[in-house]
């Protein structure tokens, strides 16, 4: 039987606005209701969250088991965002409620701060302030010359539709790429990125890039030991989750020269408090607030997709980014 005003409980802090989710809710459903929570939803779970027919929510908001058993009429899970570690998919699964992300949406934007962060690693122009104030030109305002940007490699880690995209940007620049992705064989080549062992990319890169979803496998991931495999020059660019990597080692290897640097767009506690913030202050690390997937293009199509795949969900149609079904259908 179709529900003709259906709930949509939205849980966000990130939006300032929810005009584009309200107008293709009431397309589809000019009776629907529409619920607003924050983070912090425990009040809000209770008092409607048996009714929900469709949950939006940002990828930030934690979504264990417990809640989602919770949601006795919900008909699927709708997230802002490619990642979706934070939603307890299995438990989803044994509730039969389908969950989606929105797969490849930000690529061009991915694409934008990795070749970004190459070029400042090359000539930060910011930093050229101070050095005009010593009144320092031309050969003596650079500390220490560095390779053309079509002279070094690139080395991604996680192949897949963000992954490959970088590696054409940078393939356009000239640069040699290389990957490491376990869906595919070493020795492989794609696109004209060779496929390597983790090891060997890391050894061989100027700049290191990771693009690969955080799961049980991937948590942690990158450490010491890997991070003694890269040059003392290299690179370290992460725009996927911060739990990819050991942060403390990942700073140690910077405050020892293992590594180069590092540029940071996620880090294991978000946003950070304070004092855990401080740990990142280095003059080789640079952390920014979570911004790389951001454009006018990528937030349109992030709301658009979100929603959409809710209104799918309710006519009980999936769409490619379910998470948690397989292509036979089967819930997984």
């Amino acid at each position: 039987m179709v529900n003709n005003n259906p709930l949509f409980w939205i849980i966000d802090e990130e939006w300032s606005n929810y005009d584009i989710e309200k107008e293709i809710i009431k397309k589809y459903y000019p009776d629907a209701s529409i619920k607003y929570s924050t983070y912090d939803y425990k009040a809000d779970l209770k008092e409607w969250g048996d009714e929900v027919d469709i949950l939006l929510a940002q990828v930030y908001a934690e979504i264990p088991g417990d809640v989602i058993r919770r949601l006795k009429s919900c008909k699927g899970i709708a997230l802002f965002g490619g990642g979706y570690d934070r939603v307890d998919t299995e438990a989803a699964a044994k509730m039969e409620i389908p969950v989606t992300n929105v797969k490849n949406y930000c690529k061009e934007d991915i694409a934008e701060y990795v070749i970004d962060a190459m070029l400042h690693s090359n000539k930060a122009l910011n930093s050229f302030n101070d050095v005009i104030k010593e009144n320092l030109w031309g050969l003596k305002a650079i500390n220490k010359l560095q390779n053309r940007l079509n002279e070094q490699k690139l080395f991604v880690i996680g192949f897949g539709r963000i992954g490959q995209f970088v590696a054409k940007a940078a393939r356009r620049s000239g640069m040699e790429v290389y990957a490491y992705d376990p869906r595919y064989k070493s020795g492989e080549e794609k696109d004209n990125v060779k496929i390597v062992g983790l090891e060997k990319g890391l050894a061989i890169a100027d700049f290191t890039t990771i693009h690969c979803n955080l799961s049980e496998k991937t948590k942690h991931m990158l450490g010491m030991k890997e991070f003694l495999q890269m040059k003392s020059t290299g690179v370290l660019i992460n725009t996927a989750r911060g739990a990819i990597l050991k942060e403390n080692e990942l700073l140690e290897a910077v405050e020892k020269k293992v590594i180069g640097g590092a540029i940071l767009d996620v880090i294991e506690q978000e946003p950070p408090k304070k004092e855990y913030y401080e740990k990142f202050k280095n003059s080789n690390v640079i952390v920014t607030p979570h911004i790389s997937y951001l454009s006018v293009q990528s937030i349109n199509e992030l709301k658009n997709r979100s929603t959409e795949n809710g209104i799918s969900m309710l006519k009980g149609k999936l769409t490619d980014d379910v998470v948690n079904v397989n292509d036979k259908g089967e819930f997984i």
